[in-house]
Order: C-alpha cells, then structure tokens, then sequence
C-alpha cells in the first residue's frame, strides 16, 4: 500500500489548479506538469499508444491477454485542482493506525480535522489517512482516481493470469471548471464504454446526476446625489438583492439533500449604478430543471416590468446557460455496466452505495458524446478545502474494483447480463425477496467463456 501512497503524493505535490477565467486548454499550463509525468508512468509500466494531445488529454491502452472478442472498456480520471481553494505547495500529512480522535492539521493556526464534525472519519478507524497541512486541499478529487487508475494498470501487467480485454485509460484536464470533457476524442479513446474513478466514500457507484446552468443577472442602476435622490435614484444592488430574497426558500445547497433540486447564488458584486449576480441551478429532473431556469427567467421579467417606465429599458439582464446533463438517460439502456461495477464490489466485500451525485463528473458529458460512463468512488472526503482527506486503504479498494471489473468483463456473459438489466428496469416489484432474487440471476451470468 506504501507503493500507493508514495504515487499519490507525486501527484498531489504538483499544482494543477484550473482556472476558470482563461480561455485556453488546458486553463492553467502547470496542469502539462502532471500530464507528462501520467504520460512517462503509463509507458514505465508498460501500456502501449500512450499519448498526450496539445490540449494535455493523456491516453494509454493495455492490451487484451484473451483469445475471444472482448468489448473494449475505459477508466477516466482528471488531473486538475478545482480553483475554489488554493492547490499550492500541499503537503500531505500521513497518519497512521488513526484512532478515531481529532487530527490536528495545523497547530499554529489552530486547525483541526475533528470526528465531531466530520462523523465520517469514524469509518476509518484503524486505517491510514492522508490528510492536508491545514492550508491547501489535498487533490484527492482526483489524483486519487490517477492513482489507482495507473497503479491497476501496473497490477494487471505484472499479473498477466488475470484475464481481460482491451482497456483504455484516459486523463483530462479543467474537469473542476466543467470543461473536462470538452475536447475529449471519444473515437480514438474507442471504448464501448467506460467509469470515472472520481466518487467519494467506499463503495459510492453512480450513474445519476444534476442537470446544470449557470446563470448571470445584471442590473443597472441610475446614481444620484443621496440628498436629492428621491424619486430619482434607482439603487442596483438593492434590485439586486430584491431578486435574491424572491427565490424559492429552502431550495438552496445547505437545505436539500438527496433528489432535491437548488439555486446556489455564488458571486455579488455591485455598485449602485451596476450589479451583477451569478448563481447555479441544478435538478436531477429535466421538467423540474426547466421550470427552475423558468423561474429565474420570470423574477428578472417582474423586476422589468415594475421598472419599465422608469428605466427606460429593461434593467436586468439575464443570461442562462446550460453546463451538464443527467448521465442516466444515457446510461440507463447500458445498464448492465452498472450491474458490472456492482458485481465487481460485492465480490470484494465492498457494500455498493448506489445514489445520484450531487453534482457533475467528466461522465456526463462524456455519456452524451457517446461514451456511457458511470462514476466510481475514489476513496476522498471533504474535497476543494483544507479539511479533504483520504483513506489509503480506500484506495487500494478501487484498485481492486478496477482490477475486478477488467477481469469481470473478459468472463461475463455480458449478452445474459444486458438481458436481465432490461428485465429489471421493466420490473416495478419492490420487495426484498425480488431483490434478492435480481442478486441471484446477476450471479448467473458469470459464466466462463
């Protein structure tokens, strides 16, 4: 496991954070530092048409060790740092046998990593975890997925009695600024289908997630000397924040959980001539992620109704833009390569915690090019900020995961697979005999070839 460590550490102690105000691809050019250090340890280790394009997507193949047709599968991971919390000079902090106690991360600056507030660290008990300095993130999202992607990599060639088919690694740049998967070459990556190492906790297995926009409000103002200002003044940053107090309560990321939809307003800057106000919008529902930008649509409407004759013109503009969709309509027909992962954990004695993610990955985008991809857990908690921290056993979990599905899927009857999939989304029965019944037919499709 101290091979593991070692490889996320020189991955973490590059920066690589993304920025998301340039226009060039990569965002930040330091992101080449570890792509080229991707691109020298997949030929190290032996894969084949290992490349790096001028955009520093890094792709690599290893080659199928069995006789028979074997669809080809892919593993895709980013190596960029979300610019929400700085990324350089980390300095991971290794801890071992953890004993369920506070971690102090920095004792200068009084910070610390605390079970109290972070109940999840309690699962870890006993293990090693890799943890920050206090003054940076860690990387985890996702130099974890690099490294157990390329460390699975390396397992399987060391231990060519381990029988797969062709598998297609593929590294990418800007995934923390939603432009990961942008210039992503699925043709030449040519796989059937693939799975983003890129979750959180053990176990996490995903193929659900938000549908995403981001909007941009600006509202004009007129200024006028505030003795005089009667009648006259028109105060944008109070139009401004009259639209922030119309939008629907409750509905924002720290009050809803699960399926539920929010608004996210996360940048004002005003003055009483201009504001603008950004926020994001997001709903696992295409009818109810509609209606949201609808809604934002129809309070800016209001605001220049109310305004019309005063202003002149409209006083808010509005600009939405769509970001990312829901991965399950493109996942759900291929179904049975959830069903593939899911095997694969029970296997390993990892209970599967299938949910939809709160968020987005490189997958989504990547299911709607063509490329079905459903996310993995990676192993990290509390990303983009200094309390982010990851198990190393977690770690050598989802090698074992990535190993076990490379092997699953060179002697699955993937047809029988598919055909019991279907005969599962067709089913409506609930009850925990059936399901158990559903675990029993997954079974027998793991059958030699």
């Amino acid at each position: 496991m101290q091979h593991l460590i070692d490889r996320f550490i020189s991955y973490a102690i590059i920066d690589t954070e993304a920025d998301p105000n340039s226009e060039t691809t990569p965002s930040s050019m330091k992101q080449h530092v570890l792509a080229d250090l991707l691109v020298k340890e997949l030929n190290d280790i032996g894969m084949t048409d290992v490349s790096k394009d001028k955009n520093g997507y890094v792709m690599g193949t290893l080659e199928s060790n069995v006789n028979h047709e074997v669809p080809t599968i892919g593993f895709v991971s980013h190596f960029d740092t979300t610019p929400d919390f700085t990324g350089l000079n980390v300095k991971p902090q290794i801890i071992t046998n953890y004993d369920g106690g506070d971690i102090i991360l920095n004792a200068a600056q009084n910070i610390v990593l605390s079970p109290n507030y972070f109940e999840d660290l309690l699962m870890y008990k006993g293990q090693t975890i890799i943890t920050t300095d206090g003054t940076t993130l860690l990387g985890a999202d996702d130099k974890a997925g690099l490294t157990e992607i390329v460390s699975a990599m390396e397992y399987l060639i060391k231990n060519p009695q381990i029988k797969h088919g062709k598998i297609r690694v593929g590294f990418t740049p800007d995934e923390e600024i939603g432009r990961g998967a942008d210039l992503f070459d699925v043709e030449k990556f040519g796989a059937k289908w693939a799975y983003t190492m890129d979750g959180s906790q053990i176990g996490e297995l995903e193929y659900e997630n938000f549908n995403a926009a981001g909007a941009k409000l600006t509202f004009k103002g007129k200024s006028v000397h505030p003795g005089y200002a009667k009648g006259k003044m028109i105060n944008s940053m109070l139009l401004a924040n009259k639209f922030v107090s119309k939008l629907p309560k409750g509905e924002t990321p720290e009050e809803t959980s699960g399926y539920e939809g929010f608004y996210h307003v996360h940048h004002l800057d005003g003055s009483i001539e201009e504001s603008i106000v950004e926020l994001i919008i997001r709903d696992f529902d295409p009818k109810s992620f509609e209606k949201r930008k609808k809604k934002v649509q129809k309070l800016a409407d209001k605001i220049n109704k109310k305004y019309a004759k005063q202003f002149g013109e409209d006083i808010v503009s509005v600009v939405i833009t769509d970001q990312y969709y829901n991965m399950r309509e493109k996942v759900e027909p291929m179904k049975y390569i959830v069903d593939l992962a899911e095997i694969a954990m029970n296997d390993l004695g990892i209970k599967p915690l299938i949910k939809p993610i709160r968020g987005g990955t490189d997958g989504s985008k990547l299911s709607y090019m063509g490329l079905p991809c459903p996310n993995i857990f990676a192993g990290g908690h509390n990303f983009h900020g200094k309390y982010e921290y990851l198990p190393a056993e977690s770690m050598q979990k989802a090698v074992d995961v990535i190993v076990r599905i490379a092997e699953l899927t060179a002697s699955t009857d993937l047809a029988a697979l598919e055909a019991n999939s279907t005969l599962d989304k067709k089913s409506n029965k609930k009850d925990k005999g059936n399901k158990k019944d559903k675990k029993k037919s997954k079974k027998m499709v793991l059958k030699k070839k």
